[in-house]
């Protein structure tokens, strides 16, 4: 069986240009994060294109909630669940200047979350079930400020040789392949784009490791075995 990986580059310009738009209009209380609801379409899309269209997106507060481990319970963005077992667990992140610094401090969370999930899984709270897909999609807006070095002090001990005026880009890049490498997610994706994109939604993407396509194809394959048991 083929994976179908939904025209994941057609409809991310397509959730890049919505989420933009979206984030113009709305209020002060949304412009934090923004609009991501035209990537939990693609994501619903690959799931029903790869076996599981009856599968349930779970996006409202009281359905995304699931039991912890080193926490009683915690708040992921969607779950897709398929008759009671959990497929997939995902968390948003949209980061939008100036302040790039303060926005940098949610990666805190991203790690909690994985954390705690991969705990709870391994105690079996969701059962005795193939590993849930667990994703981390960030958009990060391109911007001068975003690109620019950054010099940290660290007092005590010297930064990480990577971390050495690396910009928020490159750091939020670094994050990615570290989430992933650690095994705190399945895939963690970052795209950049700038406010223009409201226009066209033009993307781009850090490597080949935290880009789009692998967390379209891993999500698809998780998907996609779940459909053949």
């Amino acid at each position: 069986m083929s994976l179908d990986l939904a025209d994941y580059k057609t409809k991310a310009r397509s959730a890049v240009k919505t989420f933009w738009i979206s984030r113009k209009k709305a209020g002060t209380r949304k412009r934090a994060r923004g609009d991501m609801d035209g990537f939990i379409d693609l994501i619903t899309e690959i799931v029903h294109a790869n076996g599981l269209p009856e599968a349930d997106i779970m996006r409202k507060s009281r359905g995304r909630i699931l039991p912890g481990h080193f926490c009683p319970v915690k708040s992921w963005d969607l779950l897709v669940m398929n008759h009671g077992k959990l497929i997939a667990a995902i968390k948003f992140d949209a980061q939008v200047g100036p302040s790039f610094g303060k926005n940098a401090n949610n990666c805190d969370q991203a790690i909690s979350l994985a954390v705690d999930l991969q705990a709870a899984y391994r105690r079996r709270t969701f059962g005795e079930y193939a590993r849930p897909f667990v994703g981390y999609l960030s958009l990060l807006e391109d911007s001068p400020a975003s690109r620019a070095p950054i010099k940290d002090i660290s007092p005590n001990f010297p930064l990480v040789p990577e971390y050495r005026n690396a910009s928020y880009a490159k750091r939020h890049n670094i994050l990615c392949k570290k989430l992933i490498m650690e095994g705190f997610y399945t895939a963690a994706t970052v795209i950049l784009s700038s406010r223009s994109a409201a226009k066209n939604g033009v993307y781009s993407e850090m490597s080949d490791m935290t880009g789009l396509r692998p967390f379209a194809a891993d999500l698809a394959g998780r998907v996609a075995m779940e459909a053949v048991m």
